[in-house]
């Protein structure tokens, strides 16, 4: 692995504006000068990924493998094999989806350190549609063992993420997203593998989300605060490995909890943190997983789509105010 690389902070400001592909391009191409062995695949989608920054920057370094998703999760496990660090990217319904049975085989059977970083996932691609908002990509990937699931909730997040994927020894998806979502982490967050982050602590209910949902589940915690009921809000970025210690205490002190995520319901982050914690022993609490209830997708607005199934930040106020009573 060589020697660790030290994680850089984004120049982001709370409350801005920014996608976090958008922290991948830019995070990417820093580390192109950082590290020469770091090189980074693309389906003929370097636009909306991001990636074409580093092409544009390393062009002898940078793969545009075609619309051949399968391929690209090959060669890229080959040159992991040859001690290069590769960067595999497509849109998530692709990278995840249609190439599951390439990293699967090439890449975690072989133990090869390999980043699948996956824009446009979930509900928020918006526009594209049910064909391209996949809502099972975390299910899918932390199915496969040894592979790491991470969703940043943030630009700043995603930035120290990809920093920080230079120095793990297993191969990992990351989860990205195509929409803009407000920053909530300044330069003093330090993105940490299997942690979990309160952004708030309180005793009335446990809510824990990831990616775009943080910032929804932050509405509804203030909203409450001024009523009076103080939520305990996780940030809950690191799916695979699973912080159970953090989430188990928290829980353990409230005896509610509700999971939300841009996913099915089924075998997303939710069923993870439900499932560690009865293996760990707390399993006197409520529970009420907030996603995509068994269903596809449909094209609009990207926050419009989230509000449409019942993902708005009235709908999380809601169901705190319903698993408290």
């Amino acid at each position: 692995m060589g020697a660790a690389v030290e994680i850089k902070k984004g120049s982001y400001k709370l409350g801005d504006m920014a996608a976090t592909r958008e922290a991948y391009g830019k995070a990417l191409a820093e580390l192109g000068e950082l590290d020469k062995d770091v090189v980074v695949l693309d389906a003929d989608l370097s636009g909306s990924t991001q990636t074409k920054h580093f092409a544009k920057a390393y062009p002898d370094r940078f793969f545009n493998m075609g619309i051949a998703e399968n391929n690209m999760m090959g060669v890229a496990a080959g040159l992991a094999r040859a001690g290069k660090k590769p960067f595999a990217s497509s849109f998530a319904m692709f990278a995840a989806g249609r190439a599951w049975e390439f990293v699967r085989n090439s890449i975690a059977h072989n133990h090869l350190v390999v980043r699948v970083c996956a824009t446009h996932a979930g509900l928020t691609v918006g526009e594209d549609g049910a064909s391209h908002q996949i809502v099972e990509d975390i299910a899918l990937m932390r199915s496969i063992p040894e592979m790491q699931v991470l969703v940043p909730a943030d630009a700043q997040e995603a930035y120290q993420m990809i920093y920080a994927s230079l120095n793990f020894d297993k191969p990992t998806y990351i989860r990205l997203g195509r929409a803009k979502v407000p920053v909530l982490f300044d330069e003093s967050y330090k993105f940490e593998l299997g942690k979990a982050n309160i952004l708030s602590a309180g005793d009335a209910v446990t809510v824990v989300a990831c990616g775009v949902m943080l910032s929804r589940a932050n509405e509804a915690m203030l909203a409450l605060k001024e009523k009076g009921v103080n939520v305990e809000l996780i940030n809950c970025a690191s799916i695979k490995p699973l912080d159970v210690e953090t989430l188990s205490k928290s829980v353990s002190k409230t005896s509610k909890l509700i999971t939300i995520e841009e996913h099915n319901v089924m075998a997303g982050m939710g069923d993870a943190i439900a499932s560690a914690l009865l293996e760990n022993g707390v399993n006197n609490f409520k529970l009420k997983k907030m996603g995509v209830e068994d269903k596809f997708g449909q094209s609009g607005p990207a926050m419009e789509v989230l509000d449409h199934y019942g993902l708005a930040v009235s709908d999380i106020v809601r169901e705190i105010n319903n698993i408290i009573k």
